[in-house]
């Protein structure tokens, strides 16, 4: 299934979409802080090694998922739906 963009969803996608945008914001922010934990410790343990720098390789994913969360939350500010 091809993903829409959020100009051309109706007024429900747009909505249920806007629902999914913070359940992802939450899981992101959770993830980024395990991933900086599991970075600390294992600097502090063993040194800089591989899982020093492992917190960098989600920021790639976290900035797509925030550059569509912003997408839908100007289409819902345009439809005046928030």
């Amino acid at each position: 299934m091809m993903l829409k963009e959020p100009a051309e969803l109706t007024d429900q996608e747009l909505l249920e979409q806007a629902k999914k945008v913070k359940t992802t914001a939450f899981f992101d922010a959770l993830i980024f802080g395990m991933l900086a934990g599991i970075a600390a410790y294992a600097s502090v343990k063993n040194g800089f090694g591989i899982f020093t720098f492992l917190p960098l390789i989600y920021i790639p994913i976290a900035t797509r998922n925030k550059a569509k969360g912003r997408a839908i939350e100007n289409a819902l500010k345009e439809r005046n739906l928030k």
